[in-house]
Formats: C-alpha cells, sequence, structure tokens
C-alpha cells in the first residue's frame, strides 16, 4: 500500500526531472478546497495540542495541592489552620470546597473571622449540616464544571474531524474523475493529482482526530476520579464537623 501511495504521489507531484517528493510539495500544489480542508484541520489541531498541553500541567498542579492541602487536613488540627494553608491554593478544587464548607459553617455562627477561636465550654453547636452540606455539594458540581473546560473542544475535534478529512476525500476522488474526463483516459497522470489530495486529506483528518479523543477520554477519566475525591472529602468533613459542632440530645 505504502509503494503504491508513493508511486501516485510522485507521479501526480514530481516535476520534469524530479523523483521525490515532499509533504510540503503535496500540499502547495494542491486545490484550493483541498487547502482550505487542511487549513481547517490545522486549526483543529493547533487548538487541541494547546488545550492537551494547558490540561496536563493544570491536571499535575492540582495533583500536588491536593497532596499537600490533604496532609493538612487529615492532621485534624483546628480547622482554622486548614482555612488559611487553603486560602494560599490557587488551583486545588478540594480546598476550594473546603472553604466553600467552611464560610458557611462560619455563617451559620454568625461570628466574625477574629472570633473563631473560643472556649471548649463556650463553643457554638450547630442543629443540622443541612446548609453546609449543600454547600459543599454546590462547590464540587463547581469545580467539576472547571475541570472539564475545553474538553468539548477536545471532543468536537475527535466527532467532526475525520468527516472533514472525509470531504477533502470527496473532493479528491471527484477532481479524480474530472481529470479522467479532461484527458479521455483512465490513466495515473489524469488521476494521480486528485487521489493525492484524497489521501492527503483522509492522513491529516485521522491525524488530528486520533490525540484528540485519546486526550478526551483521558482527561474525562482525571476528572471522574477528581470528583470522586472530591465527594469523598465533602463526606470525610462533614463526618468531622458533625462530631464537632453538632448538638447531641442529653
Amino acid at each position: 500500500m505504502t509503494d503504491i501511495l508513493n508511486a501516485v504521489l510522485t507521479v501526480a507531484l514530481a516535476a520534469p526531472g524530479q523523483t521525490e517528493i515532499s509533504v510540503a510539495d503535496m500540499v502547495l500544489r494542491s486545490g484550493l478546497v483541498a487547502k482550505g480542508v487542511l487549513l481547517v484541520l490545522l486549526v483543529f489541531s493547533l487548538m487541541s495540542w494547546a488545550i492537551i498541553y494547558h490540561k496536563l500541567r493544570l491536571l499535575n498542579v492540582i495533583r500536588k495541592e491536593t497532596d499537600a492541602f490533604r496532609d493538612v487536613f487529615i492532621k485534624r488540627g483546628p480547622l482554622e489552620n486548614a482555612y488559611n494553608y487553603a486560602k494560599r491554593l490557587k488551583n486545588c478544587p478540594m480546598s476550594r470546597v473546603f472553604l466553600a464548607g467552611y464560610i458557611e459553617l462560619a455563617a451559620q455562627f454568625r461570628i466574625s473571622k477574629e472570633e473563631r477561636e473560643y472556649d471548649e465550654d463556650e463553643r457554638m453547636l450547630l442543629e443540622k449540616l443541612d446548609s453546609v452540606s449543600r454547600s459543599l455539594e454546590r462547590a464540587t458540581a463547581q469545580e467539576v464544571v472547571k475541570m472539564e473546560r475545553w474538553l468539548i473542544v477536545l471532543g468536537t475535534t475527535g466527532s467532526v474531524t475525520p468527516f472533514i478529512g472525509l470531504f477533502g476525500t470527496v473532493w479528491g476522488v471527484m477532481s479524480a474523475f474530472m481529470g479522467i474526463g479532461a484527458s479521455g483516459g483512465a490513466n495515473i497522470s489524469a488521476v494521480a493529482p486528485g487521489i493525492a489530495e484524497a489521501l492527503i486529506a483522509t492522513a491529516a483528518g485521522l491525524f488530528t482526530a486520533i490525540p484528540a479523543v485519546i486526550a478526551y477520554n483521558y482527561f474525562i477519566y482525571r476528572v471522574k476520579n477528581k470528583a470522586t475525591d472530591l465527594d469523598n472529602f465533602s463526606l470525610d468533613m462533614l463526618s468531622l464537623i458533625d462530631r464537632i459542632y453538632i448538638k447531641r440530645s442529653a
């Protein structure tokens, strides 16, 4: 198959006396429609790789900050310590979920930041955790949406670009048939230019779509794992608040 492709491209694009061609030659000598298809695929590809690079870096930062915050939280010290540490983290979904729950907890007590330290005998207690639980759920949903941002571009690229490449393929085949009609015979010189355009459009569509699909599935998997971690953290935080701040019947 490779030998046939090379033969077709050589006949289609090689100048007199020239026996070898490059991909650049193939693109430059293609028709206007084929160039338009390749340009669209190039834009999709650049966007996809930019998003992949950004998401990989972001997930790496999230992992590091999450591990650091979890270490502070599981020490079971005063929630004020975790609160002060969480405020310094800029890319940690878990710390933002914690902040949402902590702020709601403080709002329930109706006390200022300076008044949040009190003696055990003076500790204010809550009747129930409904409002804190809702705040944690809402913050978790918001963080999941943030982590999924731009993934739709990868999903769209993986779904659409093969069809864009297929359009270029169909157009190239049409050009091949027009070449046959113009030459009056089905020889390789007549059909090779159109077939070359069709093959390069197909290859470009697959080259754009495959990395996008792989990256999309990988990031969706990572986001689902992070969402599960956030749900588990919310339950841990509610359990901690329940033990410390909920009134018990005598």
